[in-house]
């Protein structure tokens, strides 16, 4: 396949997970929703990495790739696909590198919420760093906000194990606040809190066209709270 050809693999993965964001993605300003989406499925392979399968060491070998990569983008080389879109940009890179070795110890669910938050904390300030270059915003999210919104993705990979300690999704959603960063992270933590919602309520996970569309216009003011 060519270099566009891969891209469009990653992004029509992102959509069959996420079948919402055609609809939503009308709240992100046309000219940021390709840089937009390619920085979400960038963190979504990461995700993938740190959180999913039985097994973590292909994962763990993923990310070790990936902080290779990103390390890269920093001094103006990239090989995977999404670096054509988001590699020409002058963000933190390295910074996000140094985050994954937080990211890759945060794969299992048990232990209180805060010393788990903060554990993410490292990951969560790359991020924070690399958001606001890519959308030209100040960093709006403490470090805490997005990680509890990171656990927030993991606890919707992760069926619940029912080991004592385990972060809950319901324990998640009892925070205070579950926004973070830019137009476009900040409709996605309400997308993913819509569907941890639905999941406690024992419902299909994905919402219909018009929740998804009330979720992501509440989120893209700034009310990401249901």
């Amino acid at each position: 396949m060519s270099d566009p050809d891969d891209l469009r693999h990653f992004f029509d993965k992102w959509r069959a997970r996420w079948p919402e964001w055609p609809v939503v993605e009308a709240f992100i300003p046309e000219p940021q929703r390709e840089l937009a989406m390619a920085w979400l499925v960038l963190r979504s392979e990461l995700a993938d990495a740190a959180w999913s399968g039985s097994d973590p060491t292909p994962g763990a070998a993923k990310l070790g790739w990936w902080a290779k990569e990103l390390s890269g983008w920093a001094q103006g080389a990239r090989r995977h696909p999404l670096g054509r879109v988001l590699q020409k940009q002058p963000a933190a890179w390295a910074a996000l590198a140094a985050g994954i070795p937080a990211l890759r110890a945060s794969r299992t669910q048990i232990g209180e919420l805060a010393p788990a938050a903060k554990g993410l904390e490292p990951f969560a300030a790359g991020l924070a760093q690399v958001s606001s270059t890519l959308f030209d915003a100040h960093p709006t999210a403490s470090g805490w906000t997005t990680a509890v919104g990171l656990l927030g993705e993991r606890a919707l990979r992760q069926p619940p194990s029912g080991t004592p300690g385990e972060i809950s999704a319901r324990g998640l959603l009892l925070q205070p606040r579950f926004d973070a960063g830019s137009r476009p992270e900040r409709i996605h933590a309400a997308l993913v809190r819509l569907r941890l919602q639905r999941l406690l309520a024992g419902k299909p996970s994905e919402p219909g066209r018009f929740r998804a569309l009330w979720t992501a216009w509440r989120a893209a003011r700034g009310r990401v709270q249901a």
